[in-house]
């Protein structure tokens, strides 16, 4: 893995990032972005244009949001609800588009407060 969306993009995705990702590996779920982290190339493009901050490389998350780094990775390997396999590899978010689910743990919060 590489870099991973946490927290602060919650309920606001802002999809800045999306727009300076190179590779096109930033996911749209139903309430958080995600990074593919076999597709992300870590050029780290997407860090600094994140209004919310939302964004780490892997070895600088804070520790209160640690637990982004496996829920990231289940968001691409785990059979989420609305759909009936794991979403894998599909080489490309824009051809995809947004997928409506998101993973457990971003699932499982309540809505966030947004400034928006």
């Amino acid at each position: 893995m590489t870099y991973v969306i946490a927290q602060p993009c919650v309920d606001v995705m802002d999809r800045a990032c999306v727009e300076e990702c190179p590779v096109d590996c930033i996911y749209e779920g139903g309430r958080s972005l995600y990074i593919h982290p076999d597709e992300c190339v870590d050029c780290g493009a997407c860090e600094p244009v994140c209004p919310v901050e939302a964004i780490f490389y892997e070895d600088d998350v804070p520790d209160e949001w640690e637990p982004y780094l496996n829920d990231n990775a289940e968001f691409f390997t785990e059979v989420l609800p609305g759909r009936d396999a794991p979403l894998g590899s599909p080489g490309g978010a824009a051809k995809l588009g947004p997928t409506g689910s998101d993973a457990p743990l971003v699932a499982s919060l309540p809505p966030q407060e947004t400034d928006t």
